[in-house]
């Protein structure tokens, strides 16, 4: 009995022992994460609304991973949120996160369901927008094909989420359109970048929607009053790291318009593909980690049917969007 008592002693302090050295590796793994700037890799990532912010959420198939739940479990350090992880570079303090997670109890995951979506970012310095991409959409609204890209604008103040809601600003315009597009989250710095080495700088992609006002639009020969109304940039639900995504001018899009399709294409249509748009923009500006690129529409907006203005169906109040890229999930979202 007392060889027994002894063997179990000794087992219990090995296994003690082998959890406190699991432990002192994930937060030594941490530490040395902390000290590198990463992007995150190999994970679809949602941004969720918390109570008194946002938080960071991987989507697994246990469901989705609360990050700062599970850091505050497991006594790591994370990300606060998607602007966090990559404005800051803490694809790594992630991954150690998700890694410690992944031999945790599934309280650590929520059903998809139960989450409440936030903009995929919340807090960018720049949505750089780009205009007539795509040939048969340039084709359908009569404009020749530019020789440069196009480039415009919105703030922060556009920036919505997956199953939000867009109030219309009726009282100004009445001309409201779709416009599906693929977006590009910028993991790293990158200025004056080659064609061959811009994809690097990419975090991932995402499902966006270009939500304009045709009339402020085309008010004057400036596209921006038509383009930045308060939530007119609706982006998710998740962002698809780029390792994921084998080519992003490779992917089809859709925009249904309560369950009705109206665009159906591909994103090898573009007339700039995205090394190009990421090149050219970089020679202009210093893109940041955080930063985001919207790259056009294909043809099947509102704008270019063949048809009067006047007599056009114009989206309205309590109208159902839906706008879903290969591979990057379907975004949602409401008119009111």
């Amino acid at each position: 009995m007392q060889a027994d008592r002894r063997d179990f002693l000794m087992g219990a302090a090995g296994l003690a022992a082998a959890g406190a050295g699991t432990a002192a590796g994930l937060r030594t793994g941490a530490a040395a994460a902390a000290a590198s700037f990463e992007m995150p890799r190999g994970m679809t990532l949602l941004n969720m609304q918390r109570q008194g912010g946002y938080g960071l959420g991987v989507k697994t198939e246990r469901g989705i991973l609360d990050v700062t739940a599970a850091a505050a479990s497991l006594g790591l350090p994370a990300p606060a949120d998607m602007d966090d992880l990559l404005q800051n570079g803490k694809g790594g303090l992630l991954r150690a996160v998700a890694d410690g997670a992944a031999r945790g109890p599934d309280t650590l995951y929520l059903r998809e369901e139960a989450v409440r979506f936030a903009p995929l970012v919340t807090r960018p310095e720049k949505i750089i927008m780009m205009g007539f991409n795509y040939r048969h959409h340039a084709a359908e609204t009569g404009t020749p094909i530019p020789k440069d890209p196009p480039l415009f604008n919105k703030y922060n103040n556009a920036l919505n989420h997956h199953g939000g809601t867009i109030k219309l600003p009726t009282a100004v315009a009445r001309e409201f359109d779709y416009e599906v597009e693929l977006v590009i989250v910028f993991g790293r710095e990158c200025s004056n970048v080659s064609e061959a080495e811009a994809l690097d700088c990419v975090a991932g992609y995402a499902t966006g929607n270009d939500f304009s006002a045709r009339d402020l639009q085309t008010l004057t020969s400036q596209f921006m009053i038509g383009k930045t109304a308060d939530g007119f940039a609706p982006l998710g639900p998740y962002l698809v790291t780029s390792d994921l995504v084998k080519d992003p001018n490779n992917l089809r899009l859709e925009t249904r318009v309560n369950g009705v399709q109206r665009q159906d294409w591909n994103t090898n249509d573009m007339i700039f593909n995205c090394r190009q748009l990421i090149s050219f923009a970089s020679k202009m500006m210093t893109i940041k980690p955080g930063d985001i690129f919207y790259t056009g529409t294909p043809h099947g907006v509102i704008f270019g049917e063949k048809k009067p203005r006047a007599e056009r169906q114009w989206l309205k109040p309590g109208d159902e969007v839906a706008c879903s890229l290969e591979g990057l999930g379907e975004l949602r979202f409401r008119l009111t």
